[in-house]
């Protein structure tokens, strides 16, 4: 929801004006946000390790850091398009920027005309000098620092923001004027659009941390609320859902749940929104075509995050049955031969058993010969993180009241 993971793995939060009263047009009912086609990008697994770290305020392991910042003896390959970030386009005060939906972060942060041009270079921008419903903010500033070092800052405005046939009037927007060189480099977006909890885009609840203790975010002097926390009353249910896909474009949609999207029942369970995420239960997991081992444990659903973050045991247990597969100590995380056919992995989520296809797990080749696992263990993680390498396999139901998470089958 970093490098924007982070950036795809991007962390940011959301926001409420108490200055300005939030607006929402008459109810427009449903909508579908399609999956842009991206700009090439190129990011490394241990790179998307960190941010992940960083995302949610983690140590991560020193060789992760080293492996992250030398990348020694990778050579990336094109990743798969779509599989790093899933972007879709919002248009605020009439200007359409491409943003990264992150369920996984609460802020609303763009690239503006405050930066440099040599800072701009590839992205589309958002200038509120040329948006007649465009309010800058007096006194409020907002800035964003991630484990892996990269980093963004600027003031707050309020504009009116349309996504699919929603409109929000003056939702507040992050406006960075300044932003790190390894932002810079990530041309594939412009932006995060949160969709976490309110709660998560506090100016008190973090304090800047460096680049071992992971991600900071700071928005002052008033906490605001979401796009989706605007927008919600405009729809027809209180709901989006997220149907991520592997190496092509997925959707989301607002306000209703498109049938055609998914192939069995929606099995709904729980969420635990205290840490300001879509927080649910796993109660169980299986390699291949083995039986379900019982296993608790709290985990995150973070359309912001590209890989797929466990226990270290359950990790070992799947690369187990990887012929030649293992933690590469200077890659910061699990490799194994690209040749190999990977099992598929199954997690329990109440009643229901996700299956992930072995096809899935991989996230990119290393070199011609290695490849990356897109799973990887959460060790210094309060939580599993389930990313793309888990939504992607999934249909995704996010709602607000009653406050669940739904998983089905779909379509692969």
């Amino acid at each position: 929801m970093h490098l924007l993971e982070g950036l795809a793995t991007t962390s940011t939060l959301f926001l409420y004006v108490a200055a300005s009263p939030v607006n929402i047009q008459p109810r427009a009912g449903n909508f579908i946000v399609h999956q842009t086609v991206p700009k090439p990008f190129k990011k490394s697994g241990p790179a998307e390790i960190l941010s992940t770290y960083g995302k949610y305020n983690a140590s991560a392991p020193e060789n992760v850091i080293k492996a992250a910042y030398a990348n020694d003896g990778i050579v990336l390959a094109d990743p798969t398009r779509y599989d790093i970030e899933y972007l879709s386009h919002v248009t605020i005060g009439g200007q359409t920027l491409t943003v990264n939906f992150d369920t996984g972060s609460s802020d609303f942060w763009v690239y503006s005309s405050y930066l440099s041009t040599t800072q701009t270079d590839g992205h589309s921008i958002y200038n509120p000098a040329q948006s007649s419903t465009s309010r800058v903010l007096d006194g409020y500033t907002w800035g964003i620092t991630y484990g892996d070092g990269s980093g963004a800052r600027g003031r707050v405005g309020t504009d009116t923001v349309n996504i699919g046939t929603t409109t929000v009037v003056n939702q507040a927007v992050e406006l960075a004027d300044d932003v790190s060189l390894q932002f810079q480099g990530d041309i594939v977006n412009d932006g995060v659009l949160g969709l976490g909890f309110d709660s998560i885009n506090s100016g008190e609840l973090f304090a800047i941390l460096n680049i071992e203790t992971g991600l900071s975010i700071v928005v002052q002097p008033v906490q605001q609320k979401t796009f989706f926390s605007n927008a919600r009353a405009s729809l027809s249910a209180p709901l989006f859902t997220a149907n991520l896909k592997r190496g092509q474009p997925g959707s989301y949609t607002f306000g209703f749940i498109n049938a055609a999207e998914h192939t069995s029942s929606i099995t709904y369970v729980p969420v635990d929104s205290d840490n300001g995420f879509w927080g649910f239960t796993i109660n169980g997991y299986a390699v291949g075509t083995a039986a379900i081992k019982t296993s608790s444990f709290k985990a995150v659903a973070d359309t912001g995050t590209t890989l797929l973050f466990l226990p270290e045991t359950i990790v070992r247990a799947y690369y187990r049955s990887v012929r030649d597969a293992g933690y590469n100590y200077a890659l910061g995380g699990y490799t194994y031969p690209c040749s190999v056919t990977l099992p598929s992995l199954t997690l329990g989520i109440g009643s229901y058993k996700a299956v992930i296809p072995g096809s899935y797990i991989t996230f990119q080749p290393v070199d011609s010969e290695i490849c990356y696992g897109g799973l990887q263990p959460n060790d210094g993680l309060d939580f599993a993180v389930f990313g793309g390498t888990f939504l992607k396999s999934q249909f995704v139901v996010f709602q607000s009241s009653p406050l669940q998470l739904g998983f089905a089958t779909k379509p692969l």
